[in-house]
């Protein structure tokens, strides 16, 4: 035990006992995140007078109050009986049909031969108490993040068995999603921003709009020295293509976003995987200050080093979902003694740990002897500790009585009242929606101004598109052939627009998980992402419908003069909205960006299949009508038809023109007319050279372009462009729940 005793941390905490695991106490020396900002704000207001952060009426608590929070435990997480299982498919071997029933493998411990379910956590019960750190280790597939997610209600309703209860009481989703917070083992942050700017994102998202700007400023600063991120403050966070902080950093800073609000619990899947020794330690280290804070940490670790090891109060040994050692960290040499398998002086506790659980994984029992082991060793433990303490004062608070002295100690600071049920304490979400939406797109702005390529490359398609087609069409006449040259650009053009529209399809698809993470504990509602995400994209929109209609209106020839420009511009307007709305639905549905491009072309292309175009309304099947009138290209397609061929003064066949789309085209010119004379006594009506013969009307009419006006056609493209927005709320709300199921 020479390593045990070389620890600081040990030396100075009295709760490290080889032969009886005594409660730590509950006052620790560390100063809480409210003292930080309460230090901050004293000197903020010495040097330029502005007033001191919230909550600094909960740091002028007296001794009398001081100590008897020290007597209580206000936090302990129980969780008994856990139990979690999932249906997989079992492959049969073939050989083994005709075996007699026998198989070459037994299945390993945890799963069911007879069934297809697969138990991940077995039977799990422990505790974690406010002030430490509870690891949970083992190895890959032991059931350390299914714990955890456990814990942290990630899994569906009635999958879990077990109860989960904090000081006692059942724990309701609500009032879990607000009073804690859930750190991924993937860093899912924004690249174009800063460090700082990423916090302040959240103190905004989390933080109640009682709280002024310079007071959320104030706690985002000091929450930047206490994860020790204050040389990398303006550093953007960077991705592949745009260097950032380091992998530490980017750790501490997905932390950070999510303690930001104080929560009183805070689960962590891996939080110092892929990091090297220092930055893992430093991860941890800052882990053991916010327990220290006055929360309670859960986390699971795969393999920690000796020096993270005297950071961690409680561990949890798991081997395929079954606990094979529960306790602290100076109990495990003499647990392991006990078992017979006595850890050397000079080994690293938990590795030495971990590869006796493997070896055993490996042996034909399992690790069944271990897991018994470990029910007997707690057992004998209870007991004796039961023989050996006295009575002490200490209690546990009740859960609005904890909820109440974390709130008035500065913790869960957003908006929390001293309402009588303890999941109305705390409202559901720190602001109001319209704030959210505020902040939404303004962090969207931000990130994308910082990225003007994407929009430069979209510009730039729209822009060299429109320059093909106008120097294609290039100043129609009012012959038939211009005529079928006109529709031709018409549908090139609107099929066009929602085309160049699939580059909004990664958008959300790289945010999904941003998305997931923020909305599991109520950053925001899913409504006011929605609305933002709307808002957002339209001045880009606007702008390349602009850029389309200018370069294609005058250079084509098309006609209306200004007025007709401006519907032309609006029509083009709803197509790019209704597309973009069309492809942001897709998002929400499809997970991959390969898969979402395949669709979206797919169906791009049967839009305008039955738009029309190639085949007139009643030309098309009756089978396939339905197709006609959900093309999101009918619509703008018919629109710029009727603003183009709406004014009855214009003429597009005269006398000899009705024989260009026929043989009869290619003869001369004074045959036309004797033609034209005969088939005017025949029809009794004179027909010359300058008669009109077609009109716009009758272009429209036999295009089948009848059942709408040009403006129902623009109101019908708008509409569509709501309506998938709003299918995209619904795919946001019943497919983001993040849970297990």
């Amino acid at each position: 035990m020479a390593n045990q005793s070389n620890s600081p941390l040990r030396n100075s905490l009295p709760f490290f006992n080889l032969r009886e695991e005594i409660e730590p106490s509950r006052l620790r020396s560390s100063p809480t995140l409210g003292q930080l900002l309460k230090c901050v704000g004293d000197v903020r207001k010495d040097v330029v007078g502005d007033e001191t952060p919230p909550h600094q009426s909960s740091l002028d608590m007296s001794d009398d109050t001081m100590s008897t929070d020290s007597r209580a435990m206000p936090f302990v997480l129980a969780f008994n009986n856990l139990t979690y299982s999932v249906k997989v498919r079992r492959k049969m071997k073939l050989p083994s049909l005709f075996q007699n029933g026998s198989s070459e493998t037994n299945p390993v411990e945890g799963e069911n031969m007879y069934s297809n379910t697969k138990t991940l956590l077995n039977d799990i019960s422990g505790e974690a108490r406010d002030g430490e750190i509870l690891a949970v280790l083992g190895a890959s597939g032991s059931g350390k993040s299914t714990l955890i997610d456990a814990l942290a209600n990630r899994i569906a309703k009635g999958s879990l068995k077990g109860k989960v209860t904090l000081n006692g009481e059942h724990l309701e989703s609500r009032l879990l999603k607000v009073i804690s917070a859930y750190v991924m083992q993937d860093d899912l942050l924004f690249p174009m921003l800063t460090v700082e700017e990423t916090l302040m994102f959240a103190a905004e998202f989390r933080l109640p709009r009682t709280l002024s700007k310079s007071k959320k400023k104030l706690r985002v600063q000091a929450l930047i020295d206490q994860l020790g991120l204050r040389n990398a403050a303006n550093t953007v966070i960077g991705d592949e293509g745009h260097r950032g902080v380091s992998g530490g950093e980017r750790r501490r800073v997905s932390i950070g976003i999510d303690i930001i609000h104080d929560p009183i619990l805070l689960f962590l899947d891996e939080p110092t995987s892929g990091l090297d020794s220092t930055s893992a330690y430093m991860v941890v280290k800052v882990l053991q200050r916010i327990a220290q804070s006055g929360s309670i940490v859960m986390m699971s670790v795969h393999q920690p080093s000796y020096r993270i090891l005297g950071l961690l109060d409680r561990l949890l040994f798991l081997s395929r979902g079954q606990t094979v050692y529960s306790g602290s960290p100076a109990n495990l040499p003499l647990y392991f003694s006990d078992f017979g398998h006595p850890i050397p002086e000079n080994e690293n506790r938990t590795e030495f740990a971990l590869d006796r659980i493997r070896e055993l994984e490996g042996s034909p029992g399992g690790t069944r002897s271990l897991v018994e082991f470990n029910k007997s060793w707690q057992s004998l433990k209870r007991s004796r500790r039961n023989f050996d303490q006295t009575p002490s004062p200490a209690r546990n608070l009740s859960l609005k009585e904890a909820i109440s002295a974390s709130i008035s100690r500065g913790k869960l600071v957003s908006g929390a009242t001293n309402d009588v049920n303890p999941a109305s304490m705390v409202p559901t979400f720190a602001n109001p929606a319209w704030i959210e939406m505020a902040v939404l797109s303004k962090r969207s702005f931000t990130n994308s101004r910082r990225m003007p390529e994407l929009f430069g490359i979209r510009l730039g398609a729209v822009m060299v598109t429109g320059f093909i087609l106008a120097t294609m069409f290039w100043n129609l006449d009012d012959s038939p052939k211009g005529v079928q040259e006109r529709l031709g650009f018409f549908a090139f053009a609107m099929s066009t627009t929602f085309y160049t529209c699939a580059d909004a399809l990664p958008v959300f698809l790289q945010e999904r998980y941003i998305f997931m993470r923020e909305t599991a504990y109520n950053a925001y509602r899913r409504s006011s992402y929605v609305l933002s995400h709307s808002l957002v994209v339209l001045p880009s929109l606007i702008f390349l419908s602009f850029a389309f209609s200018a370069t294609t209106f005058w250079a084509v020839g098309l006609d209306g003069g200004l007025s007709g420009f401006i519907f032309y511009f609006f029509m083009i307007f709803a197509a790019f909205w209704a597309g973009s709305s069309f492809v942001t639905f897709l998002s929400g549905v499809v997970p991959h960006v390969m898969l979402g491009y395949t669709i979206v072309v797919a169906i791009l292309a049967y839009f305008l299949l039955f738009s029309g175009f190639f085949i007139t309304r009643d030309r098309i099947p009756p089978y396939w009508i339905w197709f006609h009138y959900i093309s999101l290209v009918k619509y703008p397609y018919e629109g710029v038809l009727q603003n183009e061929f709406e004014n009855p003064t214009k003429c597009f066949v005269k006398g000899v023109q009705i024989f260009d789309n026929s043989p009869l085209g290619q003869v001369p010119n004074a045959m036309k007319l004797n033609l034209l004379k005969s088939m005017s006594k025949t029809l009794g009506m004179p027909i010359n050279a300058r008669t009109c013969l077609t009109t716009g009307a009758d272009i429209l009419q036999q295009q089948g372009i009848t059942d709408l006006s040009k403006w129902n056609c623009l109101w019908v493209t708008v509409a569509w462009g709501f309506f998938f927005r709003i299918l995209f709320y619904f795919c946001l709300l019943l497919g983001s729940k993040n849970k297990r199921r």
